[in-house]
Formats: structure tokens, sequence, C-alpha cells
């Protein structure tokens, strides 16, 4: 089925705001059938800039707002419209990168695939929650939050940022009652400290309800030939993934505080 557009007619060149809406943003990459991002077969867009320089990112060439391509929206959401039957079951998620660096292209994408009948997810850090107005809450189905740490100094040394707004917008998501799944990635000898843990899963379990799960995720190096093109050294060459004995440790400290993890 065609996608009937609420937008004017635009160029590349010209990112007219609607309504507080870009029809143009800058695009990293596009799977079509991820399953790792929400519930069901989804389709991901991972859109590019991020104010974050995590240690162990694993898309660091999605960091930089330059290294996307220019797309229009309705081209984007033309072809979701073609996949709707598959996507049914599943949805659109948008990942990066940061998300929220584009506010404006995200709130087109996400009220294009709402008009269409489907789940809508958004993976973001957090540090830009304050740019997330209430129509971009409305229009999110769930929230994909990576709390990066909890102990101030960890947080920074993993992101290079300050870990308050990413709890802002936690506790923002909690007061609105709007679904989340945490997300938490293990890395050996910088996010496993018991401390750390400890205070995230007693931060989460004070979110309520809101929180549906909480995903502890293994550091991986599968992103570590992407910091051999860029300019930034990799500093978690030597780094391990974590047993699976640190990882059922870990959720183990999620668990007695009463939440729902993976």
């Amino acid at each position: 089925m065609a996608f009937a557009s609420p937008l004017l007619s635009v160029t590349e060149s010209t990112p007219v705001s609607i309504r507080g809406r870009l029809p143009v943003g800058r695009v990293h990459s596009v799977e079509s059938a991820g399953m790792l991002d929400g519930p069901g077969i989804r389709h991901v867009l991972f859109l590019s800039g991020c104010p974050l320089r995590c240690l162990y990112c694993h898309n660091p060439d999605t960091v930089c707002m330059k290294n996307g391509e220019l797309r229009l929206a309705d081209e984007l959401l033309g072809t979701i419209a073609r996949r709707r039957v598959f996507l049914k079951r599943g949805g659109l998620t948008l990942s990066g990168g940061e998300p929220l660096a584009q506010p404006g292209f995200v709130k087109t994408l996400l009220a294009g695939a709402k008009a269409l009948g489907l789940h809508t997810a958004v993976d973001t850090s957090g540090h830009l929650g304050a740019r997330a107005d209430d129509e971009i809450l409305a229009l999110t189905d769930l929230w994909l939050l990576d709390i990066k740490s909890f102990v101030p100094e960890t947080y920074r040394r993993v992101t290079g940022g300050d870990r308050e707004p990413a709890l802002a917008f936690a506790r923002r998501l909690a007061a609105r009652g709007r679904p989340m799944w945490i997300r938490f990635v293990l890395v050996p000898g910088l996010t496993d400290a018991v401390e750390n843990i400890e205070g995230l899963a007693a931060f989460v379990a004070g979110l309520g309800p809101a929180v549906e799960r909480v995903e502890v995720l293994p550091f991986h190096k599968m992103g570590e030939t992407k910091w051999a093109l860029g300019d930034r050294p990799y500093s978690l060459a030597a780094t391990q993934p974590p047993t699976a004995e640190a990882i059922e440790a870990a959720r183990v400290i999620f668990r007695a505080v009463g939440l729902n993890v993976f």
C-alpha cells in the first residue's frame, strides 16, 4: 500500500519543519528484519549523531551526523508501508547513534508508523531525553533505555558525559507510565563493580511498573574493526567478554529487587 503523507513536497535541501516535524534526516543504515530491538520482527532505522563517546560503542561510525545519508521520511515510510503486514507482529524501532539527536525527524517517522498501525520503539541512552516532547512520548510505545552505569564516575568514564540526564529521563518516562526496557551492558573491569550494578538495580526498581524488563547485555567487540577505520583508539581491545557466571551474577542483583530480567 502507498503511504499517504501529511507532509508538503520537499527536497533534501529544504528540511522544513511542520508542526515540529522534519521531513528530512540523516540515516546511517537500515535493518529490515531486526529481532533484538523490541518485540517481534522490527524494521530498524539507525539514525546518525550521538553526543556520547562510549568506550564500548559497537556503532562508532554512527556518532558523527555527517556520516549519515540524507533521507526523506516519506521514502522511508513508504518502504515500511509496503512491509506493513510483515511488521504487524513487530514494528518500527529507531536506533543509532542517538535518535533524539534528530527529534523532529524522529517525530515524523513515529507519527507515520503509528498511522500505519505499527508498534513503535526508540532505542536511546536518555542523554538527550529533554528533546523528546510530549508528542514523541505519546507516539512511542516502548522505550529501550540504555543506562550506561549508575556510579557517576563510572558513567563519565564509560561515556564522557554526565549520568543525570539519563536518570531524569527515566524518571519522566516512569511518571508518564511509558513502557521501558532497561538495558545495561556488562563490561569486565568497567561497569561490573557490584556497587555500580546494585545502585542501578535500586534506581530501576524505584521506577515502578513502567519498567517491563531489564536486559543485561554482555560486552562484545564486534564493532572493533569500525574503530580502526575512525580516528579514535579502541581502549577495550584487551577486554574480554564477561563470563556466563558474571552475567548471571549481575542478573541476580536485578532480580533481587523484584525486576524481570533477561
